[in-house]
């Protein structure tokens, strides 16, 4: 049954402009009115970046939840309902606080145009506003310089996650050009953690720091992450620990825990230790992240001894990110991919490095309407890297073709990782 706040959400979709620009003014506009949510925040880590930014806040949620501390979230896009991008201390919001929120921001706002993410993450404000909490993780929606987001004065902190080729429609066409709207969340005075980056991506980053008089620890520099064969090594300008491996798989969950470590000891290192640390890295969750799913319908539709994993990921880097992964699963199983892409994404840069490593490949449409590719054109960037490729007209179908092999990746789209984990039950 559909929740009240559902209809909320559709009717706020409706005031969508017909265009859109990126644009800090219908944010600003609709936060005066409700009266200025976003002065009245718990300290907040701002973070940005093309991959990683879901991952990062994950671990350092984790890490304060170690420490004790309360925590707020905002993340986007949910995978299975709407409420999961708001969470107050650790806990989705609740559909009866959701519903009163998305209201006031309804009647607030009074019919003129904004878009669904301005007007929800106005919402989140107000939401974090009233309900006290030690510390806000905050994530960018679309870029950082122009994102909705970026309505808070300054943060505790900001993170520049890996910055890679996406969105170039609204962000630019380089690495640069995309950095430098990323960096736009450095605020004069505040400190930015950066990840690893391509030395162009590293010098936008680095002049906006100069810029704006923001300190900035850079990776490589300032701090370090390597992994173990036990788990991984951290160090910077204080300490060198011996960490556990991360709860989230991969060689970039690494990386991605490292920059939580970086971050959540820029803000507070004497409260951040060896052992809250890797307390908080072994215990981080975040679905649809290079996730298996063991249990369910899903998996237990397919064939015995066959393994069904999902990711999010749907742009060259996260391809990339995917194959090194998959590779460093024990067995040396035979790999199919399950794949289904938006509109105006890079597919056969995400295909090309599966290709690689994958025996199989199946495209689907999006579920629900999105703006989906047409499965037979990343049947054919498949075919283009040199893997067999076929189409599927669902999820269901894809599933039996992909089971020829032992393991079955579903990835391209957080919308299809969502579909997965909501027809698993």
């Amino acid at each position: 049954m559909a929740a009240a706040s559902d209809a909320v959400l559709d009717r706020l979709t409706a005031l969508h402009p017909k265009l859109i620009d990126l644009s800090l003014t219908r944010t600003e506009r609709l936060l005066a009115a409700l009266g200025r949510p976003q002065d009245r925040l718990p300290p907040t880590i701002h973070v940005a970046g093309t991959n990683g930014k879901g991952s990062a806040i994950a671990f350092m949620r984790a890490i304060a939840e170690a420490a004790g501390l309360s925590v707020h979230a905002y993340t986007s896009p949910h995978l299975v309902r709407f409420h999961e991008r708001i969470a107050l201390n650790g806990r989705a919001v609740s559909e009866e606080t959701l519903l009163d929120l998305l209201e006031e921001c309804e009647a607030a706002n009074g019919g003129a145009p904004v878009t669904f993410f301005e007007i929800t993450t106005a919402a989140a404000f107000l939401a974090f506003s009233r309900r006290p909490a030690d510390l806000l993780l905050l994530e960018t929606g679309l870029g950082g310089r122009l994102d909705s987001t970026n309505a808070i004065a300054a943060p505790a902190v900001a993170v520049i996650t890996p910055v890679s080729i996406d969105h170039a429609g609204f962000l630019g066409d380089t690495r640069e050009k995309i950095a430098f709207e990323k960096a736009g969340i450095l605020k004069p005075g505040a400190p930015c953690v950066a990840a690893p980056q391509p030395s162009d991506a590293f010098a936008a980053i680095e002049a906006r720091a100069a810029e704006v008089a923001a300190p900035l620890l850079a990776a490589g520099r300032d701090w370090s992450v390597e992994a173990t064969e036990s788990g991984m090594t951290f160090r910077d300008a204080g300490a060198e620990f011996a960490l556990p491996q991360p709860a989230l798989r991969g060689p970039h969950q690494v990386i991605n825990a490292g920059v939580a470590a970086a971050a959540m000891r820029c803000w507070r290192s004497d409260a951040f230790g060896r052992d809250v640390l890797a307390a908080g890295l072994a215990g981080a969750v975040w679905p649809a992240r290079f996730q298996r799913l063991a249990c369910g319908r899903l998996p237990s539709s397919l064939p015995e001894g066959r393994e069904l994993w999902i990711d999010g990921g749907h742009n060259p880097a996260a391809g990339a990110a995917l194959a090194a992964a998959a590779t460093q699963l024990p067995g040396g199983k035979s790999l199919s991919v399950v794949c289904a892409m938006q509109v105006g994404k890079d597919a056969e840069g995400f295909i090309a490095p599966l290709a690689e490593v994958a025996e199989r490949f199946v495209a689907v449409d999006l579920p629900g309407g999105s703006a989906g590719a047409p499965p037979e054109r990343l049947a054919t960037a498949a075919r283009r890297s040199g893997l067999p490729a076929a189409t599927a007209g669902s999820l269901e179908d894809a599933l039996k073709q992909a089971a020829a092999c032992d393991r079955i990746l579903v990835c391209g789209s957080l919308y299809l990782a969502g579909a997965a984990l909501r027809e698993n039950g």
